[in-house]
């Protein structure tokens, strides 16, 4: 692997790129007042999970796709983007009946479709795939005894590690305010057409970004 102080400052960059508020943190926290702090864990861990398709494909060399051939990049991206539209439109459009029966059932349904959604959405965004294209190569090390592919695997779980604990956080903190919404169903309202809003907001962002 590379030097210690190579990897120091790999470490401390991945920190700043990941607890600096950003769309992952946005989308974590519309999930979590949306449906509840489980389903904002299982955002959290469908991310993670997600994250892996594009490390993976990162040390095969796959990502380079996306500036080789632009329009597999902008399929991507915009498949991502009606994607979290799609949600967003959703949340707003439900009606308050998973706190109004108070069914367990339904709140695992919620986790569930939240955890799935987040797997989708990330390993639809394109964005992730050249972050870690233009990110990992900076602190990979040809002369090191591990070949580049094996550096990059190790060093792209590193950073959907640390990337997944500011989510954990953020979820952690954003699911008090959700516990307490649950006494007034006004406010349970209020947060869901806000999550909503976020998330079409993303997708928005997502499918106008030029680059």
């Amino acid at each position: 692997m590379a030097s210690y102080e190579l990897l120091a400052a790999f470490l401390v960059t991945t920190a700043l790129f990941a607890y600096v508020p950003g769309p992952a943190m946005l989308y974590t926290i519309a999930q979590t007042m949306a449906r509840g702090r489980a389903a904002g864990l299982m955002a959290v861990l469908g991310i993670h999970l997600g994250c892996y398709v594009h490390i993976i494909a990162a040390a095969a060399g796959l990502s380079v796709l996306f500036q080789a051939v632009p329009w597999l990049y902008l399929a991507v991206k915009f498949g991502g983007a009606c994607y979290l539209i799609w949600l967003g439109f959703s949340m707003l459009r439900a009606r308050l009946n998973d706190e109004a029966t108070g069914s367990v059932t339904i709140s695992q349904k919620s986790a569930k479709r939240a955890f799935i959604d987040s797997i989708v959405v990330e390993v639809l965004n394109p964005k992730t795939a050249l972050f870690f294209l233009a990110f990992l190569p900076q602190f990979v090390d040809p002369a090191a005894a591990f070949p580049i592919w094996l550096q990059f695997l190790i060093l792209g779980v590193a950073v959907n590690i640390i990337f997944t604990s500011a989510d954990f956080v953020v979820v952690l903190v954003s699911g008090l305010a959700a516990g307490r919404l649950k006494r007034s169903a006004l406010a349970q309202s209020v947060a869901r057409r806000g999550a909503g809003a976020v998330l079409m907001g993303l997708g928005l962002h997502l499918a106008w970004q030029r680059s």
